[in-house]
């Protein structure tokens, strides 16, 4: 492992307090902060908070991180699976973890219990699987095998509804078949990728001829159809947090982004009106027609010199910034452009090839995995800066010796004393109880309130290490802040020497 990007295992080099990010809003991160590493990882996924990152490894197991403390929060392992996991998908409010693994199952857990829910076998192996958006405990989800069409699976009943992957799929405009067989992959199939709308009522499908078909996700018929510039075969397709702009990636090596223009939720209704309302036309016009009402081009992202391929495009959780993984082999680079096309950020890993990328929900960070299985946490490049604290707080470059004044030390009648505030007050200080809020969110449903896990022993050492040092930091700039003009030329060198 090259030491100018790591220094120590799970040591931060920079530690960052979660409220530190709040202030910095359409910020991008920068550098490599550390790294994480358990096994081979393959895949990874943030929960909708962020406080949770659940990554899934070569030997079958899927490893969910405690995100604040850098901890193993539990370790979810079949006996039966020993390949590697091809995709992980959270539930709405983190109960649920799906994942899809190599020897063709999709496996759902229960994250707390740590115990199987459902599992059902494939006849392809997922690259790709994600759960149904708007159930809070999903049992369907939506499965994109290697060489067969996505398909929406029914994980408790073991059933599966294949999904059209062109127009040529629906015949004379009949519904697309229904079956619980998977086709057996002996014909000609044309690769496709799929995700669902924000809220799971509409599916969107992109296909090897730069097509994405929009499907009613309880029909399963095709409502509206949109060709990509250039027609090339859509390799990534996804939606921002708050469903406002879709994302794909194409072989033409360009990823586009098109706005998202029918209601987060009825969106069927919009096209069905589409439709009527070119009646007059056949069949393939009435669904261009649709899909214009449906998404149109906003943005283009390439590399005009180099070409490259992209893997893993991803909005940010604001959806203001948009971040690729360079495809080239032994090649750890990840574009990062805001939505007005400029290039913001180029991040330079080490020489290893990279496999997934995620960008946390809310703060500036980024994980990316390297084809070494280990995750990398980029971060904001932050600067101390005391000052900000102290406006008279003077850095030094070396310890220097303190001459006091003569009457410095005096001792001052009580009548001149200010009362100070006593910082060392008792009271109760409630640190337990989270405030609800729809600032870390894409939306206000807050119904139901997500699972928080417990981190093992080992690593609740460390997480108490490092709040004894963050107490310890907030009291210091707290007495620095409230005794400056009397103090601050005697405590702040103190003080900058022992931090």
């Amino acid at each position: 492992m090259p030491e100018r990007y790591i220094e120590a295992n799970l040591k931060p080099l920079v530690h960052h307090e979660s409220s530190h990010y709040w202030g910095f809003v359409g910020d991008f991160p920068e550098v490599i902060e550390e790294y994480l590493e358990y096994g081979v990882m393959k895949c990874i996924a943030f929960n909708r908070r962020g406080n949770l990152l659940a990554a899934g490894c070569s030997d079958g197991s899927c490893i969910i991180w405690d995100f604040e403390t850098r901890g193993i929060a539990k370790e979810l392992k079949d006996k039966d699976c020993a390949v590697a996991i091809t995709s992980v998908s959270w539930s709405k409010y983190g109960h649920c973890i799906l994942a899809a693994a190599v020897d063709k199952s999709l496996t759902l857990w229960d994250v707390v219990k740590g115990e199987r829910m459902a599992q059902t076998v494939l006849q392809q192996t997922p690259l790709r699987a994600c759960l149904h958006p708007g159930f809070s405990n999903p049992s369907i989800c939506l499965a994109c095998p290697l060489s067969s069409a996505p398909m929406i699976v029914d994980l408790l009943t073991a059933t599966t509804i294949v999904l059209p992957v062109s127009l040529s799929d629906i015949g004379n405009g009949a519904t697309p078949p229904s079956s619980n067989k998977i086709p057996d992959g002996s014909a000609p199939f044309s690769p496709a990728i799929a995700c669902f709308s924000k809220y799971g009522d509409l599916v969107y499908v992109g296909n090897s001829k730069g097509e994405i078909l929009i499907i009613d996700g309880v029909s399963i018929k095709i409502r509206g159809m949109f060709s990509i510039p250039g027609s090339a075969l859509i390799k990534n397709i996804a939606f921002s947090r708050s469903g406002q702009y879709l994302l794909t990636n194409s072989n033409d090596r360009i990823i586009r982004i098109y706005e998202n223009l029918l209601p987060l939720k009825g969106g069927h209704e919009v096209l069905d009106r589409a439709n009527q309302e070119s009646i007059e036309q056949d069949e393939v016009q009435r669904l261009k027609h649709a899909g214009s009402e449906a998404l149109a081009l906003f943005r283009e992202f390439q590399d005009l010199i180099t070409k490259v391929h992209w893997k893993a495009p991803y909005f940010s959780g604001d959806g203001e910034w948009v971040a690729g993984g360079s495809a080239s082999k032994g090649e750890h680079k990840i574009y990062i452009w805001d939505m007005d096309r400029r290039l913001a950020k180029i991040l330079e890993g080490p020489k290893e090839t990279l496999l997934d990328l995620a960008w946390h929900p809310v703060k500036p960070i980024i994980a990316s995995v390297s084809l070494t299985g280990i995750v990398y946490l980029w971060a904001k490049d932050c600067t101390e800066n005391w000052s900000a604290f102290a406006p008279d707080f003077r850095e030094l470059e070396e310890n220097e010796e303190y001459v006091e004044r003569e009457d410095e030390f005096d001792l001052v009648p009580e009548t001149e004393k200010v009362k100070e505030l006593d910082i060392y007050e008792d009271r109760d200080i409630d640190i337990v109880t989270v405030e609800e809020g729809d600032f870390a969110l894409s939306d206000s449903d807050m119904s139901q309130e997500e699972i928080f896990l417990e981190v093992s022993s080992e690593d609740k050492m460390s997480q108490q290490q490092m709040r004894e040092i963050m107490y310890s930091l907030r009291a210091s700039i707290h007495v620095i802040t409230t005794l400056r003009n009397k103090y601050a030329s005697i405590l702040l060198p103190v003080l900058k020497f022992s931090y």
